[in-house]
Parts: structure tokens; C-alpha cells; sequence
């Protein structure tokens, strides 16, 4: 998992004819592949629609017996933590910390909201 990978919520609406690889990642969320966010933010604005960043950051941390384990058990955590009026959220940061047997890792994700329109509804 690189960093600023960007997952899409299942029902996350995109311009017409913009293909993306996705991939399952948890419930509700896919994983964009192939695009970091400065790329899918460059081509989501290419088609006329926006990719927007705003407040309010999911951090959450998860444990596992290896570094996969624990990175992808903290980011199921940070996703079900994401607000739901985003449909997407890009990860900003991971660390790592090494304990005999098992790892902690905390991941912080952005919120992102696609859509057409350049303004925000924030009483959902």
C-alpha cells in the first residue's frame, strides 16, 4: 500500500466514460488502482468535475502479526470511520511500530468529496 492511494465508497458517482481499476478492499470501499491522488485528482478535474479535500481526518491504528496485517486491519478501521456524506478518502500517512510477535500500525486518511458541482452541502 502506497501512500496517497485513494479508495472510492461503493456508491461513489464518477464523470461519465472515466475508467478506473478498482479493487475490493473492505465493505463499502474500493481501491483505486494504479492512480495516486495527485494523478486522479488531475483527471477527475480533466473531466470537469471536482475532487475536493476538506477537514476532518480518520485516524485510527490496528494490530496484526505482520506489517500487511495490522496496515490493512488499521485502514478498515480508518474507512468505517470516514464520514459518510465523502465518497472517497485518500491515505496521507502510515507508521509503523515493530513489537516481538506483532506489529501496530496508525494510518491517517483525508476525506475527499467527488462530485460535479464546486459546492459543498456540509449540513448532511
Amino acid at each position: 500500500m502506497k501512500l496517497h492511494a485513494i479508495f472510492l465508497r461503493d456508491e461513489c458517482t464518477l464523470p461519465e466514460r472515466f475508467v478506473l481499476h478498482q479493487e475490493r478492499f473492505c465493505h463499502d470501499w474500493m481501491l483505486v488502482e494504479g492512480f495516486a491522488a495527485l494523478t486522479f485528482d488531475s483527471k477527475i478535474r480533466g473531466a470537469g468535475w471536482h475532487f475536493m479535500w476538506l477537514l476532518g481526518s480518520s485516524v485510527r491504528r490496528g494490530g496484526g502479526r505482520t506489517r500487511e496485517g495490522a496496515l490493512h486491519h488499521a485502514l478498515r478501521r480508518a474507512l468505517k470511520g470516514t464520514d459518510k456524506q465523502f465518497n472517497a478518502s485518500e491515505l496521507d500517512s502510515i507508521q509503523t511500530q515493530k513489537y516481538p510477535g506483532f506489529y501496530i500500525v496508525k494510518v491517517v486518511l483525508q476525506p475527499r468529496l467527488i462530485q460535479l458541482h464546486a459546492s459543498v452541502d456540509v449540513t448532511a
